[in-house]
């Protein structure tokens, strides 16, 4: 089933000399197949992945032009005839993957987010050579193990941002145990942190946020945190040493990270989980610090469509509700120099304002 066709554009760098600047370019969307759904998109979360992609002196493996954005909501406009659960006219939502092979091991136990042939929603290629282009469109297609219908209990412009930032500490905090009775702490209180708050309180845990000085200290209190810890503080981590059963980081910076301190505040074969995606490499450490309590250090990668769908359903019972600054797509220059420059509180969310 299908409406009237869509016009494939966005807003795109070009030029990677002026990459915070858009242009509103058409491109060739993904080659249809019937196990795929198509969506006019009304809303795009903005995600520091964005920034580090599009800015050649981040990551450095921008393939432009650019329509960025996988953090994407609209409505359902084209239905293939091996899809179920998905209506032409559903609400549903797409995330920072958008292809895998669906025959590995990893896509065959619900671990497809670990696929080694996965697509990237945007700046990657499909297996045919179609280049992936991004939320910050009018519309995209992609195979339905990678859309996700959005619960009438939670707001398009809640959801979006809940597909990356949301997922990518939803997944390492369930899979690593967090729930009641647990002490979890948080590292950093940016856009993901500020999700980690709210998931972890959500799924029962006693919540320690991790930041750098007080300015945050009111919005963490009112996010949920238990306790709040200065880091810039001597001795900071000494009275919390081995009494936390999970810290997930969001640091974006690896700069004088102390990743020893954090390490020994972990209770016996527990887990430090680094989410965040800084351009350098963590500290050095050796393996005596791990031996003092069986410590573990570990990344995460987004998560499942079985995870998204659990999310989801959290966030429609508990209201949780994400902080967000919603500005029209054409003001996607402005939504990311503000991630750049660590103004968001605590995402932005683009509008759809092409035709």
């Amino acid at each position: 089933m299908s409406e009237k066709p869509v016009v494939f554009k966005g807003y795109a760098v070009v030029d990677p000399q002026k990459w915070d600047q858009f242009e509103v370019i058409e491109y060739q969307p993904k080659t249809w197949e019937e196990t795929d759904v198509e969506l006019r998109i009304t809303h795009c979360g903005v995600c520091g992945s964005d920034v580090h992609t599009i800015d050649p002196q981040a990551w450095g493996n921008g393939n432009y032009p650019i329509v960025p954005g996988h953090e994407i909501v609209g409505v359902a406009t084209r239905v293939g005839s091996e899809v179920s659960g998905i209506k032409v006219g559903d609400r549903v939502g797409v995330g920072a993957q958008i292809w895998s092979c669906m025959e590995c091991r990893a896509c065959k136990n619900n671990q497809e987010n670990y696929c080694p042939k996965m697509t990237d929603t945007y700046n990657a290629q499909y297996p045919d050579g179609v280049v992936t282009q991004g939320g910050y469109s009018t519309a995209i297609r992609a195979k339905n193990q990678f859309v996700f219908p959005i619960p009438d209990g939670v707001e398009s412009k809640h959801a979006a941002s809940m597909l990356c930032g949301g997922l990518t500490v939803y997944s390492p905090l369930v899979r690593n145990g967090c729930g009641p009775g647990k002490k979890v702490g948080i590292v950093g209180v940016g856009g993901l942190g500020h999700y980690a708050i709210l998931f972890a309180k959500a799924l029962g845990a006693e919540v320690y946020a991790f930041t750098r000085s007080d300015k945050k200290a009111d919005d963490i209190k009112k996010l949920g945190a238990d306790h709040i810890v200065i880091t810039s503080e001597e001795g900071w981590n000494k009275p919390l040493e081995m009494s936390l059963d999970l810290i997930i980081s969001t640091a974006d910076t690896s700069h004088n990270f102390p990743i020893k301190d954090y390490l020994s505040m972990l209770w016996v074969n527990t887990s430090f989980i680094a989410v965040g995606l800084p351009d350098d490499d963590l500290p050095a450490i050796n393996t005596f610090t791990l031996l003092a309590n069986g410590s573990k250090i570990g990344g995460s990668h987004i998560g499942s469509k079985e995870e998204v769908i659990e999310m989801l359903k959290l966030a429609a019972e508990k209201k949780i509700e994400p902080w967000i600054e919603e500005l029209p797509m054409k003001e996607a220059t402005k939504a990311i120099q503000g991630v750049k420059n660590g103004k968001a509180r605590y995402r932005y969310v683009l509008t759809q304002d092409l035709e």
